[in-house]
């Protein structure tokens, strides 16, 4: 089954309500009846496998074999038994590592691997995916893919699967369900049937339906594109090089879109070239534009400095997140910067409106949804108008309309002189905006 839904309906709280997981009466409102195998989720506990929006928050253990083999162990699995599980998830997911590689080494694509490998190793009756390829190059959606399917063939379990993008899982699934954004059900049923029926109406409200491309801004491309930031020879890496030999440049007024298949250092990169990670060899050089009466390295600036000079959007949201609600949250670049108080608040309701997270001002940034907390996370960075936007990933979790608002709200700061490099799957993305793309 595909669960489809505008993002912030609510298809991730039904995952994890599924999954006996979602909490209890202090956490929250629930009613009706939900049973798995005739009893309450929670009280069938290793019959239901979760992978979660966010990987990161699934890794457990500090090698890559013991992570896979948590979950059977928790379930008491034989260690003979265990073992052999844990090869064949690797195997399925295509992650081909040594068992003793460190977790903390793995990009967020692998990660996402591992997770799904630590989740198929339990052979669960229910296998929840949310979001399972959002993070993935079109090779390793395609792998994960044929995996849960040779799963399901060879286990008979039951899918449900969270995608904003239909195509993605429709070879696979023999049932659609959307979910309405206030509640409620607005179809179920055979997907071919439901998209013909309902396309254009699913379209309206967000859902990737296959033959209804969303609206791609229109980009009125300067002739004059004065170079912000420079690579040279660059050699990128935290312990070890993991890149050598780079060489790029980031044009005012254009989009550069850092691709490649996952673990091929593209968030290295941009960390880099954002002034947050030190080269291992070469440089990053501002020019005298961008960097405005500082040194020319921003590897050397302070916080401060690189609020309106470059601004980072991470691969987890979470972990740029400082505030209790989210119009604090949006408040603290343009404090830190000491700006009057009416111009904060009129640019944080700005930003508030134009991503659609005004309804949930009041709100902790930790309890939103992942397509949210993403677009919250590029509000952050939008509300201190850098002149370059590093984001990795800014519209994984999107659905159609909030996807076409985030390009278009990106596409009118580059018109503007800004730069934005992004580090990107996303085929439309690339093909809505880029100007340039660099290739890992």
């Amino acid at each position: 089954m595909l669960l489809l839904g505008a993002s912030g309906a609510g298809k991730s709280t039904l995952m994890a309500a599924l999954a006996g997981v979602l909490g209890g009466d202090e956490e929250g409102e629930q009613r009706g009846e939900l049973v798995l195998d005739g009893v309450p989720p929670a009280e069938a506990r290793g019959r239901v496998g979760l992978v979660l929006q966010d990987p990161d928050s699934q890794v457990i253990l500090a090698r890559v074999g013991d992570d896979v083999a948590f979950g059977c162990e928790n379930l008491g699995v034989p260690r003979d038994e265990i073992w052999r599980r844990v090869a064949r998830a690797l195997d399925a997911v295509g992650l081909d590592l040594p068992l003793d590689h460190p977790t903390a080494k793995l990009s967020g694509g692998q990660k996402q691997r591992l997770a799904l490998a630590g989740v198929l190793a339990m052979q669960p009756g229910l296998l929840l995916l949310d979001e399972p390829t959002a993070n993935l190059d079109a090779a390793g959606v395609e792998e994960v893919r044929r995996s849960v399917g040779r799963v399901l063939e060879t286990t008979g379990a039951t899918l449900v699967v969270v995608e904003h993008r239909v195509d993605v899982w429709l070879p696979l699934v023999d049932r659609v369900i959307v979910l309405a954004a206030g509640g409620g059900v607005l179809a179920d049923g055979d997907p071919r049937a439901v998209l013909a029926a309902q396309g254009e109406q699913l379209a309206a409200r967000g859902v990737w339906v296959p033959g209804f491309p969303p609206e791609r801004p229109t980009r009125s491309r300067s002739a004059f594109s004065p170079v912000l930031l420079e690579a040279s020879e660059l050699s990128i890496g935290r312990s070890h090089v993991l890149r050598s030999s780079i060489t790029t440049h980031v044009d005012a007024g254009t989009t550069v879109a850092i691709t490649g298949p996952n673990g091929a250092g593209k968030s290295t990169l941009g960390l880099t070239l954002a002034g947050l990670l030190p080269p291992l060899d070469g440089a990053v050089v501002a020019r005298p534009e961008l960097a405005s009466g500082l040194g020319p390295y921003p590897i050397r600036w302070k916080s401060r400095e690189l609020l309106t000079r470059i601004g980072t959007v991470f691969q987890e949201p979470e972990h740029q997140f400082l505030a209790a609600t989210v119009r604090a949250e949006l408040e603290v670049g343009p404090r830190a910067l000491r700006l009057p108080p009416a111009h904060v608040t009129c640019r944080v309701d700005e930003l508030l409106q134009r991503l659609r997270l005004d309804h949930l001002a009041g709100a902790n940034p930790f309890t939103l949804s992942g397509g949210e907390k993403r677009r919250l996370s590029v509000a952050t960075v939008l509300a201190t108008s850098p002149r370059v936007l590093v984001l990795d990933e800014p519209t994984f979790g999107q659905d159609s309309r909030t996807w076409t608002e985030l390009v278009a709200l990106l596409a009118a700061l580059v018109d503007g002189g800004s730069a934005v490099v992004a580090i990107t799957h996303d085929a439309d993305f690339v093909d809505a905006l880029a100007d340039r793309t660099v290739q890992l």
